[in-house]
């Protein structure tokens, strides 16, 4: 799997220090700075202490299982292209070398729902779905009564099988696919996790 998070801290420099120093006990495969610098801190075969509790899919232990790139940037500023486009070319690489699929690429909040945000609400998912680096959302109606119970099951079945309530559930997918909602379960947050066919 490849983890993607941000940093919240106030420049890549200091993020580096952190990651290096044992102290911290945090770690991560890559680092990579505003302006497109990438550190590799960690061998891609080692495992890394990026991810913390959590899980995805069938996987529980994610550090074990799981590449972690860290992106320089506080949680509240956009992420400059040349960013991104190295993070493009890293992830090509390494999705190449491990036989990574899209749907195995996700955000440290999608693992953690309620207790991780990033890489947060300013990260271009879509333009990594469009360039086929990570799963593509559904499109089409959702159900006309949302049910939590089915957005439990649809967003299990996309991979979100943490073990948390209803609102961080729903916070969790709508952090990946629609950043800017709020208020309660709509059938517009049913859309990205496909599956029309049950509510049809």
């Amino acid at each position: 799997m490849i983890v993607l998070h941000y940093t919240a801290m106030t420049s890549a420099q200091a993020a580096l220090e952190r990651l290096c120093d044992a102290r911290a006990e945090v770690s991560a495969h890559y680092l990579i700075c505003e302006r497109g610098r990438i550190w590799q801190l960690v061998d891609e075969a080692q495992r890394a202490w990026h991810a913390g509790a959590g899980c995805w899919a069938d996987v529980g232990d994610v550090n074990s299982r799981s590449i972690g790139i860290e992106l320089a940037n506080t949680g509240v500023h956009p992420f400059p292209e040349p960013q991104i486009a190295a993070l493009e070319g890293l992830m090509r690489g390494i999705m190449n070398r491990w036989k990574i699929g899209p749907s195995r690429v996700i955000g440290h909040s999608d693992m953690a729902p309620g207790r991780k945000f990033d890489p947060g609400p300013k990260f271009d998912w879509m333009r990594l779905e469009r360039r086929g680096l990570a799963a593509r959302r559904g499109y089409g109606p959702g159900p006309d009564n949302p049910s939590p119970d089915l957005f439990r099951r649809l967003a299990q079945d996309a991979g979100y099988t943490a073990d948390v309530d209803d609102d961080s559930l729903l916070a969790a997918v709508r952090l990946r696919y629609r950043p800017q909602a709020k208020g309660p379960l709509a059938p517009e947050d049913f859309t990205p996790l496909g599956h029309t066919a049950l509510w049809t």
